[in-house]
């Protein structure tokens, strides 16, 4: 942010010293007479004539002073006290804050043949006073009415995955679009940013049926992987089991004690696992 804003300051300064090393042109001889008798009608009514001549601007804004309809001096004044002639002198005053605006929701149908709805905000400011005012007609009614058509033209060009994961990305290209258009008018873009996508309610439910699908098909392979686990480890167990007689009997035992700690009403009648082996061998 900081070496965008130097080099708006730098490019605000270019174009001033342009236009200062333009020819200034003259006021004329019509001009002149004109410009003598509104200082000697001035000076004449000196009491109340000062009162209509000082002028003062905020620190935040700058005064551009058209005299005969030319723009004094190529520089703008402020901020402070200034002087103009009441007859010959007219002034603009140009706000340098940073104004934001919202950019109203535009349907948009994007590369892959959706249609969202999509809103925006934008931050800029006056960096050429001189060429704010002269220009442009309104430097803010073109700004917001340009930041539209960025819109449409930027997320014209990208599908619905890029328009939903790469804000940060379009919010860089529409900045960087609108900065190099209203550099004439004077005006530095500083930020933008997608506020909301609105999407159908039909894709909606499009995507939240996929969404769950998704998540579905993935527990039943995590599933199926844990039975898959078990499976093997009771096979390790099972084969280790069968080295060791004596191994069952203690699995046996455990077992019992398991059921016993759970305090139902299950009634079990414990029988010798040799007993079992026998009638086991006979069948």
């Amino acid at each position: 942010m900081v070496n965008q804003l130097k080099i708006a300051d730098v490019r605000s300064e270019s174009t001033s010293n342009i236009i200062q090393d333009e020819e200034k042109p003259g006021l004329g001889v019509c001009g002149w007479m004109l410009f003598i008798v509104s200082v000697f009608f001035t000076l004449v009514t000196l009491p109340v004539s000062i009162f209509m001549s000082i002028k003062i601007v905020k620190e935040y804004e700058r005064a551009v002073i058209f005299r005969l309809g030319r723009i004094m001096d190529r520089k703008p004044k402020g901020p402070g006290i200034f002087i103009v002639l009441p007859c010959t002198d007219t002034f603009i005053k140009v706000d340098m804050r940073t104004i934001s605006f919202d950019i109203p929701p535009q349907e948009i149908l994007t590369k892959d043949s959706v249609t969202v709805s999509v809103d925006g905000v934008v931050y800029y400011r006056v960096s050429c006073p001189i060429s704010s005012v002269a220009n442009v007609s309104n430097a803010s009614i073109s700004t917001r009415l340009l930041a539209q058509t960025t819109l449409r033209n930027v997320l014209g060009t990208k599908n619905l995955s890029e328009l939903l994961s790469d804000r940060q990305g379009i919010s860089q290209s529409m900045q960087e679009s609108l900065d190099e258009a209203t550099d004439a008018w004077g005006i530095k873009v500083e930020r933008v940013e997608i506020k909301d996508v609105k999407l159908p309610h039909q894709l909606q439910r499009a995507m939240a049926a996929e969404a769950e699908a998704t998540r579905e098909a993935r527990a039943k392979v995590i599933a199926a992987e844990g039975e898959m686990n078990a499976s093997r480890a009771l096979k390790e167990a099972s084969l280790v089991i069968a080295e060791s007689p004596s191994g069952l009997q203690l699995r046996y035992l455990q077992t019992l004690t398991t059921i016993a700690a759970e305090k139902n009403s299950t009634i079990i009648f414990p029988l010798p696992i040799d007993m079992m082996q026998q009638f086991m061998r006979k069948h």
